[in-house]
């Protein structure tokens, strides 16, 4: 019923940045959280960020503390990953996903997602 589309990735060096986009469809947007994922290359997923319908709460894993930010806008349908001075170790495929779940600590665990996008490709070089 929801489908995801993410945009924004690329190719960036050693300390720049790159922006997400996740654009979402469906009118009830802001009652899901919107959590971002990655999956670099030989690894498995990983969770990234999250933040709460309204935009108020964020939650961030801590490889990406202090250098990453998500955002939302509702009357858009989209969420955003500011992500700067990035690392090799960025280096990812990643995802955003839609859960209904308002329990802020489940955030972090990527079952609890009910709608997931296609993945955009990052890749920072040093």
């Amino acid at each position: 019923q929801v489908q995801l589309v993410e945009s924004g990735g690329g190719l960036v060096q050693t300390g720049g940045s790159l922006r997400l986009s996740c654009a979402a469809s469906g009118r009830t947007f802001s009652s899901y959280a919107m959590g971002w994922f990655r999956q670099p290359p030989g690894k498995e997923r990983e969770f990234v960020a999250a933040i709460s319908g309204s935009g108020v709460g964020t939650y961030y894993a801590d490889s990406v503390k202090g250098r990453f930010t998500g955002s939302r806008d509702n009357a858009k349908n989209t969420v955003y990953l500011q992500m700067n001075s990035l690392k090799p170790e960025d280096t990812a495929v990643y995802y955003c996903a839609a859960t209904d779940t308002s329990i802020w600590f489940r955030w972090r665990n990527s079952g609890y997602y009910n709608y997931w996008g296609q993945g955009t490709q990052v890749t920072v070089s040093s």
